[in-house]
């Protein structure tokens, strides 16, 4: 580092990695002392649909990770001249849930399973009813207990399961363990006692030997670990495998791997009590912590947690953007045939602001959005659908209001459980995604379709993996902060500046009103569906 400036060497002197495995891209963020990204590199990839699974290779996994590593590695020789051959520790992240079984001897024993797989139904339905706690399609366990259900002969040899994230961090630190809000989407947490339910682990233990399995529930699940917690180092294997140069050196420490959730949640300031995020892209989902346990289990709502274990109530909905971009594209095609070719975030801004100038009733206009399954009104499929009445009015302004109702529809139907029939209060709910990339409009809408203030970060760090980062310095100065929430509070985001939008008593009436019509729509969308094919 000889050659390298004093400010230079300033900036290099404290650095933290995260790694994040998304659905589409993997992406590595390297931050420095200030929490400032000074290199980054991605790789995308794509799941396979192999054997009636949706998947991901072992090839596919270690080959996209070096590769992100190798080009931040690039950015980071480039812009400082200097080789990186440590930082101050690593976190890891990814796409929460799915299914890795591994046997004694560490042998995979079937190809990774990802969230995206809905073969799981008669699992998922068994232990939501069993447990009377919401176990989603796409949770580890579901995903374990459908394998025993269908008597797959892997079952009798399972050792150990874990998630993307758990794989990663176990093959570079040899550790077993997983954060607590990525275990989370592996089995209920008791969040008082931040590890996996006793109670719920005995139920499920009593399922497993009613199937005849000898399979002990507890032993084969990752050991839950806190932000912050020691998570092991990076070994001399992992390191070759992170960095095949061999320029990596091994003994960097490591966070507990989280899930995207975890690093959405950390990455928007909104892992402490009365705080939330949401996440408004190609799916849309909501997170608000909890101040205390909700009276009922609810199949709309996923109870999660934050990386530090405290509750957090989920909605998440499959569809969002997909049909607004459709029609977006559709008038972007008749203006470049006019001879007028229009840039799309121009487009997209036009035709958010004339959504402000709807009727209050939309003109009478309806919409479903799905292009595919919606879990929380129960639909295995979708058929976007755009209905009018003879007398409704039309306008370039109606329909917009309509398709972005439309969107944040299913959404609303999850948060007025949690407002409306729990009672749920939040100080502010943190938007991200490009929805709100067009000023005040994403925002209104969204307060008003929640009931809760909406607001926006003036900057960004980079998603997940910045989250991630985060994590991982946390992990290193958590001594010094005590709470996550502190550390986030007074280190981290002391000098964000964040703009709030507050639901107004109009729009939340004109949502109202086009609720009712939304969910007359829905037997309709289900006709198109049945008929449809």
């Amino acid at each position: 580092m000889d050659q390298l400036s004093k400010e230079n060497k300033e900036i290099l002197e404290n650095t933290f990695l995260g790694i994040e495995f998304g659905s589409t891209r993997i992406k590595a963020v390297l931050v420095d002392g200030n929490y400032e990204t000074i290199s980054s590199g991605s790789h995308d990839w794509e799941n396979q649909f192999e054997d009636g699974v949706w998947t991901y290779s072992n090839e596919m996994i270690w080959d996209g990770l070096q590769k992100a590593y190798s080009h931040l590695k690039k950015n980071y020789q480039n812009k400082y001249g200097s080789t990186l051959t440590s930082v101050d520790a690593i976190g890891f992240s990814g796409m929460m849930h799915g299914y890795l079984p591994f046997d004694q001897q560490g042998n995979q024993l079937v190809p990774f399973r990802t969230w995206r797989n809905t073969t799981t139904r008669e699992a998922s339905e068994k232990l939501t009813k069993a447990l009377s706690f919401n176990i989603p399609q796409r949770w580890s366990v579901s995903h374990l207990y459908q394998a025993i259900l269908n008597k797959e002969q892997h079952v009798k040899d399972i050792s150990f399961i874990t998630t993307l994230a758990g794989y990663v961090h176990w093959k570079l630190t040899d550790h077993k363990v997983l954060g607590i809000g990525e275990a989370s989407g592996v089995f209920p947490i008791d969040s008082e006692k931040e590890t996996y339910h006793a109670d719920h682990l005995d139920v499920f233990s009593s399922l497993i030997k009613e199937e005849n399995s000898s399979l002990n529930a507890s032993a084969i699940l990752p050991r839950v670990l806190s932000a912050g917690e020691d998570a092991g180092k990076l070994t001399a294997e992992g390191a070759l495998l992170l960095d095949p140069s061999g320029d990596l050196k091994p003994g960097i420490p490591f966070a507990p791997p989280e899930g995207d959730a975890g690093t959405g949640m950390v990455a928007t300031n909104s892992v402490a009590k009365r705080t939330g995020n949401v996440s408004a892209g190609t799916s849309i989902f909501s997170m608000v912590v909890l101040e205390k346990a909700l009276s009922d289990y609810y199949e709309e709502i996923d109870m999660v947690t934050t990386p530090t274990g405290k509750p957090v109530a989920m909605v998440h909905c499959n569809n969002f953007t997909s049909d607004i971009n459709a029609w977006a594209n559709l008038f972007k095609e008749v203006t470049e045939g006019l001879g007028n070719p229009v840039d799309s975030s121009e487009l997209f801004t036009f035709l958010f602001n004339k959504a402000m100038e709807a009727d209050d009733d939309l003109g009478g206009l309806v919409s479903c959005n799905y292009f595919s399954g919606e879990p929380i009104t129960g639909f295995e499929e979708g058929r976007p659908l755009v209905i009018r009445m003879p007398d409704s009015s039309l306008t370039i302004a109606n329909f917009m209001r309509t398709q972005i109702y439309s969107a944040l529809a299913t959404l609303k139907i999850g948060m007025d459980i949690l407002i409306v029939k729990e009672s749920v209060e939040s100080d502010y709910l943190i938007g991200h995604g490009g929805f709100f990339k067009t000023p005040v409009v994403g925002q209104q809408l969204m307060a008003d379709a929640t009931r809760t203030p909406i607001a926006v970060m003036k900057t960004a760090g980079e998603g997940g993996p910045w989250g991630m980062a985060v994590l991982a310095a946390f992990a290193i100065k958590n001594k010094e902060y005590p709470t996550l929430e502190g550390f986030l509070t007074e280190e981290v985001f002391a000098e964000e500046d964040m703009s709030s939008i507050h639901p107004s008593k109009e729009g939340m009436e004109n949502f109202d009103q086009f609720m009712k019509r939304y969910k007359a729509m829905l037997p309709v969308e289900r006709a198109a569906i049945e008929n449809l094919k």
